[in-house]
């Protein structure tokens, strides 16, 4: 699984705009990042609060699917908002604008806690859950939610 998150986060280091490296006031890029780690952030409050609480029991196989295809969404969306972030930092050459764009890439670490939990409530709910295709859908699925949540310049 890191190596899918390192292969996430060199994709967007990939997609950046050519010339883009540090040319930028730090005052135009800071409200951008900022936008992005503020969402990023959010949506890993809220899975700080699935990781803390049971699991959620549904009585049919949809309701199960719709809970989990619904948290796959807010991981994409986690993923996309703190690539763009870094994405957006990298057109500054300041320091800090580029430590407060990686300061949600520490809260990466999580999703792996959250995939197994996933998996476990799958099971209480008689269900399972192909980690290997999750993954695949994130990784498909994550550089079209950041071109999405681009803000327009």
């Amino acid at each position: 699984m890191r190596i899918l998150l390192l292969a996430l986060l060199a994709l967007g280091a990939l997609r950046a705009p050519a010339g883009a490296a540090g040319d930028r006031p730090a005052a135009q890029v800071q409200p951008r990042v900022d936008h992005h780690v503020r969402h990023a952030s959010e949506i890993a409050d809220h899975f700080d609060v699935v990781l803390r609480n049971g699991c959620p029991h549904f009585t049919s196989s949809a309701g199960w699917q719709a809970y989990v295809d619904g948290e796959v969404d807010q991981l994409v969306l986690l993923l996309a908002h703190v690539e763009q972030a870094w994405v957006e930092a990298k057109t500054t050459g300041d320091d800090g604008v580029r430590r407060a764009a990686k300061a949600p890439r520490r809260r990466l670490s999580e999703t792996r806690s959250l995939v197994d939990k996933l998996s476990a409530c799958a099971r209480d709910n008689g269900a399972t859950l192909e980690v290997g295709s999750l993954w695949w859908r994130v990784e498909r699925e994550v550089p079209v939610r950041q071109a999405e949540i681009a803000l327009p310049r």
